[in-house]
């Protein structure tokens, strides 16, 4: 782990510029992740090109950015809700399916009609008993974001300090010692504070990651219902 990443700070040229948010998750994987990136953790081109010759459809740039620089690192892309690797990227109903929730309930993609776009909205399908009723829906407006919450969201829930709480009164609290970032994925609120990072989801959950033992301590004696992972 790095000792500095002023992540509040990082974020909003992160979610404009492509560049930049390549720059962005190599800095925030070595300051928040078990291990830094290291050669071998992305995707190769001939991966990531046989992919888009047996879709038929290209993979987006966003997409394809965050496959070539940490595709293969099952930690900070597949503990909770899997990136699909590139040869199980499919086309469901117009769009292209790359992440699926971990008990089935839905999966995360793009049109296909957007994938000319360097940067297109995120859409969602929930799976339902009756299929008929089953409709892409908006969720993210830029595929960036959605890119970068995935990486943010999944180092939360991989090996090392982490933990998890049921009480959404406490996200109010956090604003009392910690930074709330600017919205940019769905239904979700994030804070960065003193080594730790905050994932609040649905208004119901709360989700952290400490950079030791104890600033998770830390956490604990301010957050009701917390348990450490």
């Amino acid at each position: 782990m790095t000792d500095t990443f002023d992540l509040a700070a990082r974020l909003p040229a992160a979610l404009r510029d492509r560049a930049e948010a390549r720059s962005f998750l190599t800095d925030f994987v070595a300051h928040w992740a078990e291990r830094p990136l290291q050669p071998g953790d992305g995707c190769t081109e001939a991966e990531l090109t046989a992919a888009e010759e047996r879709l038929g459809v290209p993979i987006p740039v966003a997409l394809r950015d965050l496959y070539s620089l940490l595709g293969r690192r099952d930690d900070l892309t597949r503990n909770e809700h899997p990136l699909m690797a590139p040869g199980e990227l499919r086309v469901v109903d117009g769009a292209l399916v790359f992440r699926t929730e971990n008990q089935g309930c839905c999966v995360w993609g793009v049109l296909v009609d957007d994938l000319d776009q360097e940067n297109p909205a995120a859409v969602v399908r929930a799976d339902l008993a009756d299929k008929s009723q089953e409709r892409w829906e908006s969720w993210d407006a830029g595929l960036q974001a959605s890119c970068l919450n995935l990486v943010m969201s999944e180092v939360l829930t991989s090996a090392g300090c982490t933990g998890f709480s049921d009480s959404s009164a406490d996200a109010e609290h956090l604003t009392t010692w910690c930074t709330e970032l600017p919205a940019f994925s769905y239904d979700t609120r994030w804070f960065v504070g003193p080594d730790v990072l905050v994932r609040e989801v649905g208004g119901c959950f709360l989700y952290v990651r400490a950079r030791s033992e104890a600033a998770l301590e830390y956490f604990e004696g301010r957050v009701s219902g917390f348990s450490a992972c």
